[in-house]
């Protein structure tokens, strides 16, 4: 999709420090993410492989804290809402708590996109978190 990075240099079929190729190493990190921060640590020659798993980890860091901010909106509103009206509460409870689930499908679909991308070999940088995971890598 995208061509390295500048100043990237890794090569997605070369072994990481796992002893699995680092396009493989990649692609499991992002639906596994516990394979992404243990690849971070213990990965020290092939930027391909640390790149995606920077990458895989703060997605899910990012994931996370907008379920939390989700949540914790979608409480308070259905929380109102019922005290204005329980069957409106209620309905529009339901409603938020979908959206929910539909932000949820899009994280999912992002973290099956992401490991397809990054098994095939291409250096997918996602807009906001791949610069940061560039720029930490670089470093």
């Amino acid at each position: 999709m995208q061509n390295p990075p500048p100043n990237q240099q890794g090569d997605a079929n070369a072994k990481t420090a796992l002893g699995l190729d680092a396009n493989l190493g990649a692609a499991l990190g992002y639906p596994i993410g516990i394979i992404a921060l243990i690849l971070f640590i213990m990965e020290k020659e092939n930027r391909y492989a640390r790149f995606h798993a920077l990458q895989s980890l703060l997605y899910h860091v990012g994931a996370v804290v907008v379920f939390i901010a989700l949540s914790i909106i979608l409480t308070i509103l259905s929380i109102i809402l019922a005290m204005i009206n329980n069957t409106l509460g209620t309905l529009v409870g339901g409603l938020l708590w979908l959206l929910f689930m539909v932000v949820f499908l899009v994280y999912f679909v992002g973290l099956l996109f992401c490991a397809l991308k990054s098994y095939q070999g291409n250096w997918l940088k996602l807009p906001v978190i791949g610069n940061m995971a560039e720029k930490i890598i670089n470093k």
